[in-house]
């Protein structure tokens, strides 16, 4: 079934994969460098759940399950309605590029009920942008191991 709708940000950051991990799976960290995330609650672990406060979404949590754990390359989170009538899938990508990491951020929803739950959903293209710009930015300020 293909994505009713997607969302996807980018960012190459001077830093190896390796580093850039750290400070992506420190989760309860995130709302330290963007501002765009409140809390996430729970541990990072694979078939955890975690609930996660945003700005762009004032007033609502999502509950997502932590799908894959691929250090340091890939992490995926999943939440949405039972059924999947609704689903929301969140993909986080690093991959070595030229002196860096190639960054990136992509979520995409599926489900019988994706067409008319996606036409609520806010333009989230800003906030994964912030998420992005933001993970280069705290990744480039941190000392080198």
């Amino acid at each position: 079934m293909s994505a009713a709708r997607s969302y996807e940000a980018r960012s190459l950051i001077e830093a190896t994969p390796e580093q850039v991990w750290a400070t992506l799976t420190d989760v309860a960290a995130w709302p330290d460098w963007d501002s765009g995330v409140n809390t996430v609650e729970g541990e990072l672990a694979l078939g955890a759940k975690l609930t996660i406060s945003v700005e762009a979404n004032v007033g609502r949590s999502f509950a997502v399950t932590v799908k894959e754990l691929s250090a340091p390359s890939r992490m995926v989170f999943r939440g949405g309605m039972p059924l999947n009538l609704f689903v929301g899938q969140r993909t986080y990508s690093l991959e070595p590029e030229d002196n860096g990491t190639r960054f990136t951020m992509r979520e995409e929803y599926t489900g019988p009920l994706a067409g008319m739950i996606t036409k609520r959903i806010p333009d989230l293209s800003p906030s994964f942008q912030q998420f992005a710009d933001g993970l280069k930015e705290h990744v480039s300020r941190r000392p080198s191991p």
